[in-house]
């Protein structure tokens, strides 16, 4: 686990990354991991001298296993409200079920296990809310319908990315393996999007934390997409 700023803390859990973000009400989690990871999540909460009741809110970026697995057991034993897209809460919940597209995901997928359902508390609707003081939730579609993007309002900004990009090396992004998204070109509207903000640094479910004008490698990414599709033209 590396704090990436004060109070943020970024936890590898298999080839996914969660957060913790200490706030003056308590813990928040982004996203939860893969399945069956509830046990490290107490154990990164011991390292920062905290506990699972500690735990206010669980900010799901999308709806994916990788991303939800321990968001039930977390929930119940926290006590924590859970937030989600209108679009992604049904899986979440149970209530629908994502077909996996692409062979190489279905296997994946069988090795990776099912989330337990969960209820979702609190379902954004409106893009740019807040679904807690200090976060904005970005509606940031094409990996999932319901993606969302989170920025914090902590040293300089402090953004949430999930699966919209993922961190590269050097400290550049790129973006999700088409194969698991289901829109690219929508996401790469959405990375558009978040290149236009200002954040000093980015987190990603997949991918080491950017820091230091991280919104500039958004820019730089969303650059070089538009040089390679106007030389295509």
């Amino acid at each position: 686990m590396r704090e990436v700023v004060d109070g943020v803390f970024e936890l590898a859990l298999g080839y996914v990354h969660m957060h913790l973000v200490v706030t003056d009400d308590g813990v928040v989690l982004v996203d939860t991991g893969l399945p069956g990871r509830s046990a490290k999540v107490d154990q990164a909460l011991h390292e920062i001298r905290r506990k699972i009741g500690d735990v206010r809110t669980v900010l799901l970026t999308h709806h994916h296993a990788d991303h939800t697995g321990n968001v039930a057991d977390l929930r119940r034993r926290s006590g924590a409200r859970v937030v989600a897209h209108a679009a992604d809460a049904p899986y979440v919940t149970g209530d629908a079920k994502a077909a996996a597209r692409h062979p190489i995901v279905k296997i994946v997928s069988r090795f990776m296990g099912s989330p337990e359902p969960a209820p979702v508390d609190d379902v954004v609707t409106a893009d740019g809310s807040s679904p807690l003081p200090g976060f904005t939730a970005l509606h940031t579609p094409g990996h999932t319908a319901g993606h969302l993007s989170f920025l914090l309002d902590r040293a300089g900004g402090v953004l949430f990315a999930g699966d919209a990009a993922g961190g590269r090396r050097g400290g550049r992004i790129g973006s999700s393996p088409r194969m698991v998204s289901v829109d690219p070109e929508l996401e790469a509207r959405s990375v558009a999007r978040l290149a236009g903000l200002e954040f000093e640094h980015a987190v990603f479910g997949h991918g080491g934390a950017v820091s230091g004008r991280a919104v500039d490698r958004f820019r730089e990414y969303v650059a070089q997409r538009t040089h390679r599709g106007l030389s295509g033209s």
